[in-house]
């Protein structure tokens, strides 16, 4: 899966949010300055070839809908994100975010609970 740019991630976020939406939809729930509409389909198409977005025709518009389920994306956007900053190595990563973060020990027991009851 390829990963997404920030505006497109921007665009993403706010379908996730709508499950479906036409572009004046989507620029409505978008935060000040408000992008241009031609700039916001332009990046929902960009969308569409990349496999992100789907459509139906409704008259002379478009109503856009996600394929890909946020859950699959961030899925997926973690695990490279692990790759390239900690080799692979999820401990290596909660390491870094509990000394950089200072993750108190009810957090840490926390995730270690959430993690025995997805391997149970």
């Amino acid at each position: 899966m390829k990963e997404l740019t920030k505006a497109e991630e921007e665009i993403m976020q706010v379908l996730w949010a709508l499950d479906a939406a036409f572009v004046k939809d989507m620029i409505e729930k978008l935060p000040e300055p408000k992008p241009a509409y031609n700039t916001v389909s332009t990046i929902v198409r960009i969308l569409q070839q990349k496999g992100f977005v789907g459509h139906e025709i409704h008259g002379k518009s478009h109503k856009y809908y996600p394929v890909i389920t946020k859950e699959a994306y961030t899925r997926s956007f973690m695990k490279g994100f692990v790759k390239r900053y900690f080799s692979g190595s999820y401990q290596q990563m909660v390491s870094f975010f509990t000394k950089e973060e200072k993750l108190s020990l009810n957090e840490l027991e926390q995730l270690i609970k959430e993690l025995k009851d997805k391997d149970a």
